[in-house]
């Protein structure tokens, strides 16, 4: 008779990622949560801690948590790389089919993870994302430009969540595995995401102060979020068609300047007038200049698409099912 194989063999079936910068205070309790949540839910799991290079004593707790409990994975950086990249190497190493991820300054409380999870499977949703309706950040300086920035962030991509910025997120591993993350796009994977026409769930979550540890947070990251909004919404509505906002816009320069250079020769032809030092001339030359050189890096821009896609053997379109005898 054959004997079962080992569950500690198999693939779990949720995945925890969480980036680590500098949390020597908060890593044993973080981990003790974790173990109090995750030990008492019928689903096999582990926990990827990603080491943004700390300069604290995080990894070697990190390490000692790893050698205690097999089901915890660390991946140490040689540096500092930032939060977008540690969630890209906790998607890229994630087992999981479901992936879960959280903060790991215990502010996000790990509680939370069986409700989200029950919500995602009522509901058949792609990603559950949690909702900080009760905010305790007590300074001005972090309320209201996050309140702007996620005004902005759903008008603009048109996947409309109140809280872009919490990182307890529930995803179906095929999700996270065919976004590209890079800058600071962590924030805007349910965005990303839009284009394969995920099913999305916003849940309010506890949150809670941090109590020990430095906040990674400072109001540079506004003008940040501002630049990388307009790289989501280049992805989301032109990365398979660049030349419809690049020849838009050339097409629309080429013919103001067309207009106004022709305006200018029936009215040297009429009246014969002097045209060389008139600034509307200048004008339609130059409309006529940036027009052609839109169309130009519209059609360039096309190559490189053809070439990202066609070299990686990447799909522009993913399929929800098929239905096959």
């Amino acid at each position: 008779m054959q004997a079962e194989p080992d569950k500690t063999d198999q693939l779990p079936e949720l995945s925890v990622i969480i980036p680590v910068y500098n949390e020597e205070p908060n890593l044993y309790r973080l981990y003790q949560q974790l173990i109090a949540t995750l030990d008492n839910m019928p689903e096999s799991w582990e926990v990827i801690f990603i080491d943004d290079a700390s300069q604290d004593g995080s990894f070697g707790i990190l390490s000692e948590l790893h050698d205690k409990d097999k089901r915890i994975r660390v991946i140490r950086f040689r540096r500092n790389y930032g939060q977008t990249a540690g969630l890209s190497a906790g998607f890229d190493h994630a087992r999981g089919q479901i992936v879960i991820t959280l903060d790991a300054d215990l502010q996000n409380d790990p509680a939370d993870i069986p409700m989200l999870l029950e919500k995602m499977r009522e509901g058949g949703y792609d990603i559950v994302s949690g909702w900080r309706k009760e905010r305790k950040d007590n300074t001005l300086l972090r309320k209201v430009p996050s309140h702007v920035a996620n005004w902005l962030i759903s008008r603009v991509t048109g996947v409309y969540l109140h809280d872009y910025g919490c990182s307890l997120k529930l995803y179906r591993s095929e999700v996270v595995h065919n976004v590209s993350l890079y800058g600071e796009l962590h924030r805007f994977v349910p965005a990303l995401a839009s284009w394969m026409g995920v099913s999305i769930l916003e849940v309010p979550v506890h949150h809670h102060p941090r109590t020990a540890g430095k906040s990674k947070y400072n109001l540079s990251r506004t003008g940040r979020v501002l630049l990388d909004l307009i790289t989501v919404n280049f992805l989301l509505n032109y990365s398979v068609k660049p030349m419809h906002i690049f020849g838009k816009w050339g097409i629309i320069s080429f013919l103001v300047g067309f207009a106004i250079a022709l305006y200018l020769t029936i009215l040297k032809l009429t009246t014969g007038a002097q045209l060389a030092q008139r600034p509307l001339l200048f004008l339609a030359i130059l409309l006529i200049i940036v027009g052609v050189q839109f169309i130009s890096m519209g059609l360039l821009a096309e190559l490189l698409i053809r070439i990202y896609y066609e070299a990686q053997h990447k799909p522009i379109y993913m399929v929800r099912e098929v239905l096959d005898d």
